[in-house]
Order: C-alpha cells, then structure tokens, then sequence
C-alpha cells in the first residue's frame, strides 16, 4: 500500500522523480518502484525487527537486473549509467533503505571487480555477483582507521604465490553473511602509496568475524568486524597492481557516495508522502492539519529540499559517468547536501506525526533511524566537507 502511494506521489508534478528521464529510464525506475512496493515494503518492518537479511528477495532483484547495475554485460552486469543506477536505487528506497543500502555496497564490490579486475577475475566472481548467487562487502574501515583510511594497518605479506593477511576491518556490511570481501591491506610502507586490493573468499583459512552489532537502524543487513589470522589469499586475487589499492577503494566511494545519496532521495520521497497523508486525514483543533499554515510552509520546505537533493545528485552521477574533471567534488557535495537535507526531511516527517512517528506501527521512524547513518558512512559528511574546500583551494 505504502509502495503504491509512493507511485501517487510521483504524480504531483513538482515532485515527479521522472522529470527529465528517457523512456528507456522510465520504465526501469517504474520496475525498481514495482519491486519495492511488491517485495520490500510489506516486509520492511519485519526485516528491522527480527533482522533478517532478506537473500531471497534480493535474488529476486538481481533477476531484474539490479545486483550488477553498473557492471559490464559480458560477464551478467545490465551495464547501466551511473544515473540509471540512482535512479533504481532511489526508487528501491521507497520500499526498504537498508536493504536498498546493501544492493548498492554489494554494486559497488561487483563493479571494482569488473573494472579493475583481469579477465579471469571478472570472469571467476562476476557472474555470481550479478545474480547475487553470491553477495560482496566492502572492507576498508579498520577499529583505528576510519575517516582517516589511508592509515589503515591490515598486512599482507607476500608469500610465494600467496599474501598471508593479517588484521581486521570493522563495521563491515554484510560481514559473515556474504561470500566475497573486497578488502584493503598494505602491502608496502606507510599511506596511500603501500595499500593494495585483495579479494578474499568465503572459508579461507584464518577468514573468521566478530560479533553481529547491534544497531540503531540497517538492520536487514548483518554488520560485524571481518578479522584476518594467517589468511593465505591467492596472489591471483589480487585486483590491479601493488600500491593500487587506495586509489581503487576511492574511486568505488565516489560511486558509493552517489548511491547511498540516492538512498536518502527514497527515504525522504515516501517520508515526504506520509506527511502529506497524514495532514490530510489528522484533525486537531476541529481542522485537518493540512490546513495550518505552519505546517503547509513546511512541507514546502520539505518537498523543495528533496527536489534540490535530487538534483544535485544526478548531476553528480552524469559528471561520474562523463569522466569530468568536477567529478570527485561534485560526487562529495550531492553526499553531503542530499544525506543531510533527506535526514532532515525524514526527521520533520516524524515531528508532524507526533507521538505516532515514534512507534514502530509506523514506517516514518524506520526511515529517520535507516538514513542517519548516511551522513556518517562512504566518507563521513565532514570528510566530504574537506574533500570540496581542498578542491576549491587548490584551483584558486
């Protein structure tokens, strides 16, 4: 019901998220709308409460064409843009952020693999990986090196034909669940220059993980730390050179920042769309709440800050795509501006239902708890704060 009202909502013209699309875009932004409102959001709640990871329904997905969005036909991707792709992943959100959220770590590990991996690489795990026969996390985060990555102290000694890895990776998606772990080590000396990308697999000896956390929102999605004892990982698996690892790492983020941007736009659109159904149907005062003033100027104030969110996001996606120059700044300014701006719409969805957004028999507060976390992970919004003024000090 609530998928469906999202639909309704992309009806009203000031906030159709169609403005501008092909037909090609079009009809995939209304399968991905379809399958949220089908097969995610009737089970939103129940994946957040009973934590569930939902691998069935995200095979589901992966049938149409969304557990490898943005990577090459020739070995299972749909080979989409990046603006395809958060298009699809704004319209996924609608029906469950944290799930949505994870499809988009588990694209961003499937699209290092195709572009920086040889063809025996792409061939051996890319396949799986689109059809989310089996499903990737993203291991760069260390207990001592978050914002600060290229610090990161995970080892790799190279061994023969082998690297005997050593070390651990916190809060890492999917963590124990899934089955192939994009991670950084260092191979060399200090910063970013000795870190290289290994592809570890499931049941490698000394591969083992710590406890499931426990958490404030994401909860369809396991996060533990990914802990390395003498994990002997193939030379083969290694992605790219040595001391190419950071910049790989990057250049995923500049993507993931870009979707997990867009997965605020969805929290933020179907939050946009219970505030207005609940002004509409709440009285107090022997009147709609949809006729005071105050409220009326702040949902235009929500619906203006969604609409610029989107914006900016997509033009960060083209200038992805395109290979511009203003790239990276751009990438960091839609993750800054749009996970704050979609927070804060989300947050004042839940301060117009009262004491009803705080209970669980209502979605609004799921979305306040599922996106806070955008603001911190895939660079922290600080981060992306430093990233923009470096760029505009260096140019002046």
């Amino acid at each position: 019901e609530r998928g469906e009202a999202c639909k309704r909502l992309d009806c009203i013209g000031c906030l159709r998220t169609s403005h501008g699309l092909t037909d090609e875009q079009k009809e995939f932004q209304k399968v991905a709308f379809d399958f949220a409102a089908n097969e995610m959001a009737p089970h939103m709640a129940e994946w957040d409460q009973k934590e569930i990871f939902p691998v069935e329904t995200m095979r589901k997905a992966a049938q149409l064409g969304f557990g490898g969005i943005y990577v090459q036909p020739d070995v299972g991707g749909s080979g989409l843009s990046r603006l395809d792709t958060s298009i699809i992943f704004e319209a996924l959100s609608t029906g469950c952020v944290s799930t949505t959220a994870y499809i988009s770590i588990h694209n961003m590990c499937a699209w290092m693999i195709d572009t920086f991996g040889n063809n025996e690489q792409r061939e051996k795990f890319c396949p799986d990986l689109c059809a989310m026969e089996k499903f990737a996390s993203y291991c760069l985060t260390e207990p001592g090196s978050g914002s600060d990555a290229a610090s990161l102290v995970t080892s790799a000694q190279k061994n023969g034909d082998h690297y005997i890895l050593n070390g651990s990776k916190a809060f890492i998606s999917g963590g124990g669940d899934t089955d192939v772990y994009v991670v950084m080590c260092r191979t060399g000396g200090k910063g970013p220059k000795g870190i290289s990308c290994l592809v570890v697999e499931r049941g490698t000896p000394g591969l083992c993980f710590g406890k499931k956390e426990r958490k404030v929102g994401w909860n369809s999605q396991p996060t533990r730390a990914v802990i390395f004892e003498d994990c002997a990982v193939p030379v083969s698996n290694r992605l790219g050179e040595e001391g190419q690892g950071f910049n790989i790492a990057m250049k995923g983020l500049n993507g993931g920042r870009i979707n997990i941007a867009s997965c605020s736009l969805g929290a933020a659109h179907a939050s946009l769309l219970l505030s207005r159904e609940h002004l509409s149907v709440r009285k107090q005062f022997g009147e709609t709440l949809s006729n005071n003033q105050y409220l009326q100027f702040k949902l235009a104030e929500m619906a203006t800050r969604l609409v610029a969110s989107r914006l900016m996001v997509r033009e960060a996606a083209k200038a992805l795509q395109e290979g511009r120059s203003d790239a990276v700044s751009l990438c960091s300014m839609a993750k800054l501006f749009a996970t704050d701006e979609c927070f804060s719409i989300c947050n004042q969805a839940l301060q117009m239902f009262g004491g009803y957004g705080y209970l669980k028999d209502y979605p609004v507060q799921q979305f306040v708890r599922d996106i806070r976390v955008h603001q911190i992970l895939e660079g922290t919004n600080e981060v992306m704060r430093m990233i923009i003024s470096r760029n505009l000090l260096s140019e002046s």
